[in-house]
Formats: C-alpha cells, sequence, structure tokens
C-alpha cells in the first residue's frame, strides 16, 4: 500500500529536528575494582550539574532542552480504498485442523478428518503497531580506585548533560551505556578505609586469630589430650586474612585513593503501542500476538504522522491516540529519536463444521494457520484447552 494514501502530512517541517546532536566526546567509564557509591558530603559542586546524587544507578533524570515538538497536521484525506480479503480454502482448514488435533496427546483427530464444513466467513482483522525509540538520560557521581588516570576537573568548562556526543547503538534495539563527563573528576582519600588503603578483617576483628573450630577454644580434646590442630593454644590464625588482622579495602583496592566523577548514564529504550480491534467474532484477540501477518503498511520517520485513511476507521483512531499519547508521555523527559508504525493484516477464518449430526466452530488464524477452539468434540476428561 502507498503510505502516501495513509497519512496525514508528511511534509518536511522545521518544528522537528533531526536527532543528530554534535558535541564533544566522552571517555568510556573507566574500569577499575569496586569502588563504591562515594558520600554526598564528598562531592564538590559542578555547575550545571547541582542536585546529582550518588551511585545506585539511578541517578537525576536530566530532560532534553527546549523539545518544542508539537502535534503533526492533519490534511486531507485521500478517497479510501476497498479490501476483499477472502477466507482460506477448505483444504487448508482441515490441513490446519488435523495438525493441531495431532499435537494434542488427549484428542482423537476422528474429527478433523471426518469433518463436513457447513461455513468458512473471513473475520480478518489488523494489528497497529507504533514504536518510539528515545533517548534519556540521568547523572550521578561515582568513583574508581585512583591509578594514575588523568584528572581533568581544572581549568575547563564542564559540558551539558545533552551537549556529549554519545553514539547510538541500532535503532529499536534497547540500550544502555555510562561515559564520564569531562572535566569533572577528582581524587580524594578513601572514605572507606580513610585513605590507608586496609580495612579490619570483619571475620576474626581484627586479631589476626580465630577459635580453633576442633577444641573450640580449650586446646584439648575429649581425651584430654592436647589439640593437634591448635596445638593448645585454643586458637589458630584467620584463614580471611592471613593473621594479618586487615585486609585489602575493596573500596580502593589498596590504593588509599579515589578519582571521583560525575557518570553520565544514557539509556535507549524502544516504546511499543499495539492495538488490535477486536471484530466481535468470537476469536480473543490477545492471541494475535503470537502470530504474524501481512505487512501492509510501514512508516519510519523521526517524527511519524497519524494514519488517517485506512479503510478499518479502528485503525486511525488507534494510530491518532498512539502518536498524541507517545509524545505527550516522551517528550518532555527524554529525545524522540526514531518512530515507526506498521499495519498488518492478520488473517483470521471461523470454520463452522459438523461432525456425528452436531455442529461446532474453530478458528484458523495468523500466517502460520494456527487454530483456536473451545468444544473439540473428542478429547479425554483429562485434557484441558490452553
Amino acid at each position: 500500500m502507498d503510505k502516501r494514501h495513509l497519512l496525514s502530512d508528511q511534509d518536511d517541517d522545521p518544528q522537528f529536528p533531526g536527532p543528530g546532536n554534535p558535541g564533544m566526546p566522552a571517555p568510556d567509564l573507566p574500569q577499575g575494582g569496586g569502588a563504591s557509591a562515594p558520600p554526598g558530603e564528598m562531592m564538590h559542586n559542578v555547575p550545571g550539574y547541582e542536585g546529582t546524587g550518588s551511585g545506585g544507578g539511578e541517578g537525576k533524570c536530566v530532560p532534553p532542552p527546549n523539545p518544542g515538538l508539537a502535534s503533526p497536521g492533519r490534511g486531507p484525506s485521500p478517497p479510501e480504498r476497498q479490501w476483499e480479503i477472502p477466507s482460506i480454502s477448505e483444504d487448508f482448514a482441515k490441513d490446519a485442523f488435523i495438525e493441531y488435533a495431532s499435537s494434542k496427546c488427549c484428542y482423537s483427530s476422528r474429527p478433523a478428518k471426518e469433518l463436513v464444513f457447513t461455513d468458512l466467513q473471513a473475520h480478518n482483522t489488523y494489528r497497529y503497531r507504533l514504536e518510539t525509540f528515545v533517548e534519556s538520560r540521568k547523572t550521578e557521581w561515582d568513583s574508581v580506585p585512583y591509578t594514575g588516570q588523568v584528572v581533568d576537573s581544572y581549568g575547563s568548562c564542564v559540558p551539558a548533560p545533552w551537549d556529549i556526543a554519545v553514539q547510538v547503538p541500532a535503532m529499536f534495539q534497547n540500550g544502555k551505556r555510562a561515559v564520564q563527563v569531562p572535566h569533572t573528576s577528582s581524587v580524594k582519600g578513601c572514605h572507606n578505609c580513610l585513605a590507608l588503603g586496609k580495612s579490619a578483617c570483619q571475620k576474626c576483628i581484627a586479631s589476626g586469630w580465630m577459635q580453633c573450630w576442633v577444641c573450640n577454644g580449650s586446646g584439648r580434646r575429649m581425651s584430654d589430650d592436647r589439640c593437634s590442630h591448635c596445638n593448645g593454644v585454643g586458637r589458630v590464625r584467620c584463614t580471611e586474612c592471613s593473621g594479618s588482622g586487615s585486609k585489602t579495602c575493596h573500596t580502593c583496592t589498596g590504593k588509599g585513593q579515589l578519582l571521583f566523577f560525575i557518570n553520565l548514564i544514557v539509556e535507549w529504550k524502544n516504546h511499543i503501542y499495539e492495538f488490535v480491534p477486536d471484530k466481535r467474532s468470537g476469536f480473543p484477540v490477545d492471541r494475535v500476538s503470537k502470530v504474524t501477518g501481512e505487512l501492509l503498511f510501514t512508516d519510519t520517520q523521526y517524527m511519524v504522522y497519524p494514519v488517517v485513511s485506512f479503510p478499518d476507521n479502528a485503525i486511525n483512531q488507534a494510530s491518532q491516540t498512539a502518536v498524541r499519547e507517545h509524545q505527550a508521555q516522551f517528550v518532555t523527559t527524554s529525545r524522540i529519536l526514531q518512530q515507526r508504525q506498521t499495519i498488518e493484516l492478520i488473517p483470521v477464518t471461523r470454520v463452522h463444521y459438523t461432525w456425528k449430526e452436531k455442529t461446532y466452530i474453530y478458528f484458523v488464524y495468523g500466517a502460520e494457520h494456527k487454530v483456536y477452539t473451545d468444544d473439540y468434540p473428542a478429547k479425554c476428561c483429562c485434557c484441558t484447552i490452553i
């Protein structure tokens, strides 16, 4: 289908700038040991990053500057087109039903093989999907052990969160990346070990010794002989710290110093709005999510315009709702990079048949010709329809 017959307007609009964002490259997050989130009182004030918290991976959300996005306009609707989509043939319907019955351990295949068709009705439906791929940015203080990295917090201006250039991954694929904000790093003593590089061993409470587990600290065994494990002392060297009473600080990995900096957490997420109109045929539309259909229409742009002249008006209304909701939901908190909307035809055929002089119904749906029925005539009592 020609997309110009579906969209309200597709002219370029200067109110919709492209997602390109020139800015200075930011270095990758330094790799290091297990530095913990730094205490807030240790952090200095950085202009443009006021209120930035520390650690946890959540960070302070930074909305994009001046989104300035307006709802797409609506142009004149082109003439509607008529669609005549036939139901599947009896051979397809029967083969699908036989395969369905054979896949059920408690179903007899006799009804599927012996049925007599009385009517095949097309109840085809559509699946409309809008995908909005957005980028959001958050900031938080972080730290890593200092091992001689460059300290760049002096003499340069700190770029704003949305001025930092970060490579966008493949469109419509979720992703997350953390980069160090330039000119925010500084070196401070480790807050966990007071810059000593070591911390007290918790297992032996910094004594270097532990009670002998063989004699429970008595130095003698039940036979009143001297304990051979501790040589009668009643204690043994701590296996955790090798008797030193201290361990290498896990925060600074023994360096005694930490490199503090602001982390920019960039997250890409694909938000999906999906709609399938209910044709009131008795077929549960939630099963459509498990099948594929025939792609009738696809439109990928920075900002898409609502579909307005599709033959099924429910799809037009869903498109307008989806575009409006996604703009309202994401434009103030994140940057929309691209949108994609698709319309698929999902074939659904309601099959009426008789077997042993009784009438039954089943549905064949999707390009995979899956079958749904809730009244198969020959199944054992222990079998449950899924």
